[in-house]
């Protein structure tokens, strides 16, 4: 992406213990499947850019590697619990995948925090739908912004349409382009079948 933008006004709703873990530079993928609000039931990536909106409901210490427990426990402890949802990081998608053969999924099993117990478990609910592999270049907002949660936020959705545009000031990026780029390059080469 040549030049980041200046705001933005759409969210992308992921495990919070996930967007730390990629804001630290640990990795760089998200695996989704479904958006339970969406007719289809399938998920798809409609922004190509977006903010975090982390969220804590469905996490659990036993579904991520025990790396990343103690990260969790940390997070744990961070939970705003009045209402708010504090956003702190914007990302955009390089790449896309589809996987429909569950091996290239273990090709990938060590560039993500999730258990393979877990990740099996994402990529057999609905099998007749392919399990999505997005790779994210992931930026820190200059000032964290601070946003009331709205009904319209709340549910079992992938994305959510801000009321406002958050304005995201000088982003700094989760890593190097180099640092990136060498993450990326094993992804891609792993899945290269499953490119979109």
């Amino acid at each position: 992406m040549n030049q980041l933008p200046k705001r933005s006004s759409t969210a992308l709703k992921e495990w919070a213990v996930a967007v730390e873990a990629m804001a630290r530079g640990d990795q760089i993928i998200i695996l989704r499947k479904g958006g339970i609000h969406r007719e289809d039931k399938e998920f798809r990536i409609v922004h190509p850019e977006f903010l975090f909106y982390p969220t804590y409901e469905h996490q659990k210490i036993e579904l991520i590697k025990p790396t990343y427990n103690s990260l969790l426990e940390e997070m744990a402890d961070e939970v705003l619990d009045n209402g708010i949802v504090e956003f702190k990081y914007w990302a955009y998608v390089t790449d896309k995948f589809e996987l429909r053969d569950e091996d290239e999924l273990e090709r990938i099993a060590d560039n993500h925090l999730w258990t393979k117990e877990y990740a099996s478990s994402r990529f057999n609910w609905r099998p007749s739908h392919p399990l999505t592999v997005a790779l994210l270049r992931v930026y820190r907002l200059e000032y964290p912004a601070f946003v009331p949660v709205l009904p319209e936020f709340a549910g079992c959705k992938s994305w959510v349409d801000l009321s406002n545009d958050i304005e995201l000031g000088y982003l700094t990026p989760a890593m190097s382009d180099s640092e990136y780029e060498e993450m990326a390059k094993y992804v891609r080469g792993a899945l290269a079948r499953s490119l979109t």
